[in-house]
């Protein structure tokens, strides 16, 4: 193999862009380098397992004349090129290994997923460029990236795995997806976000040892389980919180922390950890990480005083963890939603210069014109609130997306769709 592209995608990826994207989306560089580390490779590996695709390979030629190398950060989102190519190589995965990389690299779901955006635009751009200056034709371009196919799976950082991303086997041969056990044998065991267990052992069925992993690695199950109960049983009442979105809407609900210029995919549940936020003294029940967290990070860090236009700040949504309206209301809150607009009231008080923007957003399910009425009022709703509760004129509108930023099918589970269905804010000028 001449090239190794995944060299060649990361000279777009390097620190100065790690050190941007962690500014813009709020998140740390640590945890932006974790998840480029995770997403380069499957991405990589996307292409190679799909470069036979027409919709690919002009997506790849097409990116050498867009200008993408040149505004990643901004010009990766909404993209009609990188929305083709990962509904080509993903298809209906995205959603899971958009979670998956939020769940190993510590950055939101939000976050994630523009990070996706961002590394499969640098890929497209860096291909794009690399093809037209050796002139290589389709078939170049496709031995090319189906080169990548062997390494793609021995790239991945430590704890991930094409099988924990949800991909499967991309690798080239069922080895290449095997998880090697350590000099003493001892079984590698995996629990992915979803909660199922994977115990991966090499063994030789020739060599005696199949015999012994029959009584062990139920030992090991039923002792893995055993485990898992009792922390379940021992966990304290509040220490750790699983939230799911409960926004549904007839077949849809309200919004994602996706950006309005942004696609946006996850799915699933998110264990969450409760926390106290500190509010320049005051302390605000929260989650760690969360959108509170986030949002007083971001002002003190001085994001926001120092961008220069609303431009600088439309990408970067927060979700709502907890703000969530009853099945088919626009008007009615559920239980504990009310806490967090406390918070984001707060805050705004705490920080006066602050002007900020509420979305809504639904799934795809049901009739559009309806989710774009249903998430507007939503979105209308809690701007009023923000209004009676004293900080009306830092909020500068409120929008209702309906589905148009929408990415999990409207046949996926409602489970799935979940994140599609959520309010978000962002700082705004």
């Amino acid at each position: 193999m001449s090239l190794n592209v995944i060299d060649l995608i990361k000279g777009q990826l390097g620190p100065a862009l790690v050190s941007q994207a962690a500014t813009h989306l709020g998140e740390s560089e640590s945890g932006i380098s974790k998840a480029i580390s995770g997403l380069l490779p499957a991405v990589v590996g996307g292409l190679a397992n799909n470069a036979d695709k027409p919709e690919v390979l002009d997506a790849i030629t097409g990116a050498a004349s867009s200008g993408l190398l040149g505004n990643l950060l901004g010009g990766s989102s909404n993209n009609s090129l990188i929305a083709t190519v990962l509904s080509a190589i993903f298809g209906d995965k995205v959603g899971g290994l958009v979670n998956a990389i939020s769940t190993f690299s510590g950055v939101s779901n939000s976050s994630s997923n523009s990070l996706l955006n961002i590394v499969t635009g640098a890929a497209l751009g860096s291909l794009g460029k690399y093809s037209a200056d050796n002139n290589l034709g389709a078939a170049g371009l496709t031995s090319l990236l189906s080169d990548q196919k062997g390494i793609v799976s021995t790239l991945l950082p430590a704890g991930l795995s094409l099988a924990s991303l949800g991909l499967g086997n991309w690798g080239g041969s069922a080895d290449a997806e095997k998880v090697k056990v350590t000099s003493y044998d001892q079984p590698k065991v995996e629990v992915n976000r979803g909660g199922s267990t994977h115990v991966n052992v090499d063994r030789n069925d020739n060599n005696g040892g199949g015999s012994i992993w029959k009584w062990l690695l139920p030992l090991l199950l039923l002792a893995l389980a055993a485990w898992f109960l009792w922390k379940q049983c021992n966990k304290p009442a509040d220490s750790e919180t699983t939230t799911t979105d409960s926004t549904a809407v007839m077949t849809d609900t309200a919004a994602v922390n996706v950006p309005a210029d942004t696609i946006a995919v996850a799915t699933g549940t998110t264990t969450k950890t409760d926390s106290e936020i500190d509010l320049n003294g005051t302390k605000l029940k929260g989650y760690a990480g969360g959108m509170e967290e986030r949002m007083i990070s971001f002002l003190k860090s001085g994001g926001y005083t120092n961008a220069a236009d609303d431009a600088a700040l439309k990408d970067a949504w927060y979700d709502f963890d907890k703000v969530n309206f009853k099945m088919g209301s626009s008007t009615e809150l559920e239980a504990g939603s009310q806490e967090q607009l406390d918070n984001l009231v707060a805050i705004l008080k705490a920080f006066p210069d602050a002007k900020v923007k509420i979305g809504g957003y639904t799934d795809k399910t049901g009739n559009e014109d309806a989710n774009v009425k249903l998430s507007q009022a939503r979105a209308d709703f809690i701007k009023a609130a923000l209004g009676k509760a004293g900080v009306g004129a830092q909020v500068l509108g409120a929008e209702g997306y309906g589905s148009k930023f929408a990415t999990v099918d409207a046949s996926a589970s409602d489970a799935e769709r979940a994140v599609d269905r959520k309010m978000a804010v962002r700082f705004s000028k």
